[in-house]
């Protein structure tokens, strides 16, 4: 059985240790956009040599920035093909400022399996510390798995868009460019859906599509530029659910509600319908 809950449930895996440079934060920034308006102070903020400010959404990639393959899913008690599996959502919770550069150790347990019937949805929680074991970031994501349920675990909670019933305290527009995918592939993810024409044609879309941690990173941004006058060190969490396609040259909304300390959002595409492509997107600052 591709997923055996005994023996996935509670699984640690093995610590694995990796780095990271303020070129690879650089790098990951102008991935989302950073540096639209290259007089722009705080634009540069994220762009300095040396010492740029980290949007906390860098924890969410870091492990796998300098990837070139594709992953696999093949943990214990969880075999799944590749092809089979859409990324459902991701959150990062931060104690404080993410360091330009750093080494960090990561320890990945699976929290939660659910059984959807005709799909599985899988939890994980990472938890990234230095090698001295001061904690740098938690990650958690949760990935859905067609074909893959039926293994007779509880069904989970549903899912819903949680977007206030008024309209929104604020609009922000994002811009996406049309080489915004090809620039967010060097960030390790270089699935051919994101680059290939005809690639993505086989696949069913018209042309490749952006990467959906680049959608939720540029989100992350533009909310830290919109409601925290640009500065990252004022997150404390941040995370999102994955509703639908971006395709690049696109101009994106984000709708976003003031609720108790912190943000909510939905993110849609206005030129198709207004189709949602991020849904409970959340902003906690610090």
């Amino acid at each position: 059985m591709p997923i055996n809950l005994d023996e996935a449930l509670g699984a640690e895996l093995e610590p694995t240790e990796f780095s990271w440079t303020s070129s690879d934060i650089q790098l990951y920034h102008l991935g989302l956009g950073a540096g639209s308006d290259p007089m722009d102070p705080r634009e540069l903020r994220y762009l300095t040599d040396g010492t740029p400010q980290v949007l906390p959404t860098f924890g969410n990639v870091a492990q796998s920035f300098h990837m070139t393959k594709p992953p696999t899913v093949n943990f214990p008690g969880i075999d799944i093909e590749l092809a089979r599996v859409l990324h459902a959502s991701e959150a990062v919770t931060v104690p404080g400022p993410v360091p330009p550069s750093g080494t960090g150790i990561a320890v990945t347990k699976f929290t939660d399996i659910w059984d959807k019937g005709k799909a599985a949805v899988i939890w994980s929680e990472t938890t990234v510390s230095t090698p001295d074991g001061s904690l740098l970031w938690t990650q958690k994501r949760s990935i859905f798995a067609r074909g893959e349920g039926g293994f007779g675990g509880e069904r989970g909670p549903s899912t819903s868009s949680g977007s206030p019933e008024r309209g929104p305290d604020f609009e922000v527009a994002i811009s996406v460019s049309p080489q915004q995918a090809l620039l967010y592939r060097m960030c390790g993810d270089r699935n051919p859906l994101h680059s290939d024409p005809e690639f993505a044609a086989a696949a069913g879309f018209p042309r490749p599509i952006l990467h959906g941690l680049c959608t939720y990173g540029m989100t992350c941004k533009a909310m830290v530029d919109h409601l925290l006058d640009g500065d990252t060190g004022r997150v404390g969490s941040y995370g999102a659910r994955f509703a639908g396609v971006v395709y690049p040259g696109e101009t994106l909304k984000a709708r976003i509600w003031k609720e108790g300390d912190g943000f909510t959002a939905v993110v849609t595409a206005p030129e198709r319908d207004d189709a949602t492509v991020l849904a409970g997107v959340e902003l906690v600052p610090a």
